[in-house]
C-alpha cells in the first residue's frame, strides 16, 4: 500500500452503511484506504482491493485507540473520517431514555469521535481533513420537528466540539469538516430515506476532495451545501 498524502484515507467505522460505501468510494476512486472496523465487518472483509488495509478498534476503547495509532505510526492521511455513531432509542424523548443509555449515546456520538480526532491529529497530512459524521439533526437552528432527541443533542455537542477542536488547532495545516450524508438508507436511516448509500457517499466524497487544502471548521452535506447550525 502507498502512503501517498493526497489519496490516502482512513475510515473509522467502516463494517457497514455509510462507512463502508465511504470505503468502496474512496477505492473506486483511486485512494488507498485503511479501514476500521469495531467488530466483525464480512462486508467489508468482502472487499478486494491491493489498496485497502483493515484494522480493528473501538473508538469508546482509548486504549484501543492508542494502539492503532502506534499500529499507523509513519503513515499519514490526507482524509481522517470518523463515522462511528449509534442511535440507540433515539425515536424516545429525552426523559423516556435510560440515562445510561442516553449517555452512552453522547459518549459514542460526540466525546469519541472528538477523543479519536485529538489522537490522530497529528496523523493528518499537510493540508488534509479531519471528517466527522454529523446530520442535519445536529443542528440546533434548523430543529423544528423535534424527535430524536438524545440523537440530536449528541450531534450538536460533536458539532460545538469539532469547533473548539478546529479552533483549539488552529495552527495547524488541515481542516475540520463536520457532513451531513442526507437522509440516507442504511439501518439507521430505514427504507423510506431519499438516498441510497452509493449516491450519498459518492457526494460526500466528492466534497471532501473538494475541501482538500481549506483551513477552519464547516459544516456540509453530501451535496456541498452549508448547514445551518
Amino acid at each position: 500500500m502507498t502512503d501517498t498524502p493526497n489519496t490516502s484515507a482512513l475510515v473509522v467505522g467502516a463494517s457497514r452503511g455509510l462507512g463502508l460505501g465511504l470505503v468502496t468510494t474512496f477505492l473506486d476512486r483511486g485512494w488507498d484506504v485503511t479501514a476500521t472496523a469495531r467488530g466483525p465487518a464480512p462486508g467489508l472483509d468482502r472487499l478486494d482491493s491491493p489498496n485497502l488495509r483493515r484494522e480493528r478498534v473501538d473508538i469508546d476503547d482509548d486504549a484501543a485507540v492508542a494502539a492503532l495509532h502506534d499500529t499507523l505510526a509513519g503513515t499519514r492521511f490526507a482524509v481522517v473520517f470518523v463515522v462511528a455513531g449509534v442511535a440507540t432509542d433515539a425515536h424516545r424523548p429525552a426523559p423516556e431514555v435510560e440515562r445510561a443509555t442516553a449517555l452512552k449515546v453522547y459518549e459514542t456520538n460526540a466525546i469519541s469521535p472528538i477523543r479519536f480526532a485529538e489522537t490522530f491529529a497529528d496523523r493528518v497530512a499537510p493540508g488534509g481533513l479531519v471528517v466527522l459524521m454529523s446530520s442535519v439533526l445536529g443542528s440546533v437552528g434548523g430543529n423544528e420537528s423535534g424527535g430524536w432527541e438524545t440523537y440530536r443533542a449528541s450531534k450538536a455537542a460533536l458539532n460545538t466540539l469539532a469547533r473548539s477542536f478546529a479552533l483549539r488547532h488552529g495552527d495547524a495545516d488541515f481542516g475540520v469538516v463536520l457532513m451531513h450524508p442526507g437522509w440516507v438508507r442504511t439501518d439507521m436511516g430505514g427504507p423510506e430515506a431519499d438516498l441510497d448509500v452509493a449516491t450519498s457517499t459518492a457526494g460526500m466524497v466528492r466534497v471532501v476532495e473538494g475541501q482538500l487544502g481549506r483551513r477552519g471548521c464547516v459544516y456540509l452535506d453530501h451535496a456541498g451545501a452549508t448547514v445551518p447550525w
